[in-house]
């Protein structure tokens, strides 16, 4: 693959990425049920590794496809992969469009299939870019221009989005995709196009929009098929998408019975892969935000907090990424038993930090959809998310509306310090405050992780493998605590039984039950030990602490590894704030 089409694939699924909590807000079609954003993350995120064995990148995109958007866009993207390599566009977004069109068993205009008609047109009319810069970015702008129009237009085209108030929610993120990905192709990288600018009416529901609560499941598989008849899966549920590549076929679709799905697809060939999610439930909990506009809170996801926390507070979530096998994911997008599971068969797991491509539209688009942004950065002892902020700011912030706190933190401890500030955010606490507690926050707030095996801090680098060996030959179980300066060692231990004892031991010096303050619990794949055997333990001691169990960061999860799990606690002042 050539280096223009790999940059300009990285930049088109980073783009997305960071507006991507905006589509899962306005998803009404053909469900709503929110998670648009998500599965067109999932299912392009091939694509920021697509410079590793790039001859298997089309079955990794249809393996990772999810939900109908991120279907069709897999089924696109493998023409365009066909043709594109070779610097002919066109060709690649004419295969393209014809292999979207046909995977969809029931396709309407006003969705992104109308998107890749559009860019087709728009290309056939404009012809392939030009080697001059100035007017390959006049060719790039003008055929974003068409695209805008495309998805404005979805609004008035099916009667759900009418309904809403919205444009479709898939059609914008492939636009988004195209605006990253075309600036990259024609050398422009920084030149994004302002999406509240253009689309800004139709970014939020209407005011008492409610999605009607939609049965059944969302169910994507993949396997290998037999030699026989092709079946006709338009029988088998609704909103049918089919891939095939090779031997393997795809199929997303909606169906009110899971088991009887298994039972009837029984025989057509051999089942690679069978995920599902509950739309009942999915439907339920998609509703309009409302939080406020005029100042906005980013943190890192490597704080252990969640897409669901983002959503429900109201804030940002920049990710870093965990690469397991040859799979590169953002970490909230990823399944946790899919990273534990993975580790405990011995599969290469470890971790990188976003591209500054992606950390700058991030920030760019808090900046667009909000008048002030406080970004509470992982410590910078931990990653470059600091520095990169930084040179942001410096560059492309010169009204001074970027705050940009060091937290010193990372895992429960950040993520902790993120809650407490989003909850305040959204009691409507002034900046100047904001920004004072936030640092007081960082004084306060302390972390213990204890670490049940230390070979997966060897395989990540961060320890020698003859000290992992050593240490899980003594079973010597660490306990580490994130500081301004870096993770440092508190303690080691033999047994897990003497954990809870020395966490009670080291924070209760901390307690005071006038004012109790708050607590973070993590937990690795232990759910089932750190609620029945350590949170009973916490609460008999620290009275009246509010105890929130919550996953381990993955990214720290994935250098830590299994039975691993962490405390962080904020003390309560006497004040009220």
């Amino acid at each position: 693959m050539n280096m223009t089409l790999r940059q300009a694939l990285s930049a088109g699924s980073g783009r997305l990425l960071a507006w991507s909590d905006v589509l899962d807000d306005i998803n009404v079609f053909p469900v709503a049920d929110g998670d648009t954003g998500r599965n067109l993350v999932l299912s392009l995120s091939p694509l920021r590794d697509s410079g590793q064995k790039e001859e298997g990148l089309v079955d990794r995109l249809l393996m990772e496809a999810r939900g109908n958007s991120g279907n069709i866009a897999a089924r696109f993207l493998s023409g365009l992969l066909e043709k594109a390599d070779d610097g002919k566009l066109l060709d690649g977004v004419q295969l393209g469009r014809q292999r979207a069109w046909q995977a969809v068993a029931n396709p309407k205009p006003g969705t992104m299939l109308s998107l890749f008609d559009s860019l087709v047109e728009g290309l056939e009319s404009l012809g392939e870019v030009a080697e001059d810069q100035e007017v390959a970015g006049a060719w790039a702008d003008e055929l974003l221009q068409r695209l805008e129009d495309n998805v404005a237009a979805s609004r008035d085209l099916l009667p759900e989005l009418r309904r809403a108030g919205v444009v479709d929610a898939g059609a914008l993120g492939m636009y988004l995709f195209f605006d990253g990905f075309l600036s990259r192709w024609v050398g422009h990288e920084e030149n994004t196009r302002s999406v509240l600018g253009r689309f800004g009416d139709s970014l939020h529901l209407v005011a008492g929009y409610q999605g009607v609560e939609d049965q059944g499941h969302c169910v994507d598989l993949v396997m290998k098929e037999q030699e026989s008849e092709t079946a006709d899966w338009t029988t088998l549920g609704e909103s049918v998408v089919t891939l095939r590549e090779g031997d393997l076929l795809k199929v997303h679709l909606h169906t009110d019975d899971i088991q009887d799905l298994k039972q009837r697809i029984e025989g057509m060939g051999d089942l690679l892969r069978f995920r599902s999610d509950d739309l009942s439930a999915q439907t339920r909990a998609f509703e309009a935000s409302s939080f406020r506009k005029d100042i906005h809170l980013v943190t890192d996801a490597a704080g252990s907090v969640t897409r669901d926390d983002a959503r429900r507070l109201g804030f940002s979530l920049l990710n870093s990424y965990v690469l397991v096998g040859e799979r590169a994911v953002p970490e909230t997008y990823l399944a946790p038993n899919e990273l534990y599971s993975a580790m405990a068969r011995g599969l290469s797991v470890s971790t990188s930090q976003a591209s500054d491509f992606e950390r700058r539209q991030h920030l760019h688009k808090a900046l667009e959809m909000y008048k002030r942004v406080v970004y509470l950065c992982v410590g910078s002892a931990f990653t470059g998310n600091h520095d990169a902020a930084k040179r942001f700011k410096r560059e492309h912030d010169p009204e001074d509306r970027l705050l940009i706190i060091d937290s010193q933190a990372a895992s429960g401890r950040l993520g902790l310090m993120a809650l407490e500030l989003a909850q305040r955010m959204e009691r409507g606490e002034e900046v100047d405050a904001l920004i004072e507690q936030a640092r007081g926050l960082r004084d306060r707030c302390v972390e213990l992780i204890f670490l049940d095996q230390l070979k997966f801090l060897a395989a990540g680098g961060r320890l020698s493998k003859t000290s992992a060996f050593f240490g899980d030959l003594l079973k010597i179980k660490p306990v580490v605590s994130p500081l301004a300066e870096g993770a440092k060692k508190v303690g080691s231990l033999r047994r897990r039984d003497e954990q809870l004892p020395f966490a009670l031991d080291h924070l209760s010096s901390l307690y005071e039950e006038a004012r109790p303050g708050k607590m973070l619990l993590q937990y690795s794949d232990n759910l089932k030990r750190v609620e029945q055997e350590l949170a009973p333990g916490f609460e008999k001691v620290f009275k009246g602490v509010k105890i929130q169990l919550q996953p381990l960061s993955l990214t720290s999860g994935a250098h830590m590894g299994p039975g691993a799990w962490a405390v962080a606690y904020l003390p309560g002042r006497n004040e009220t704030t």
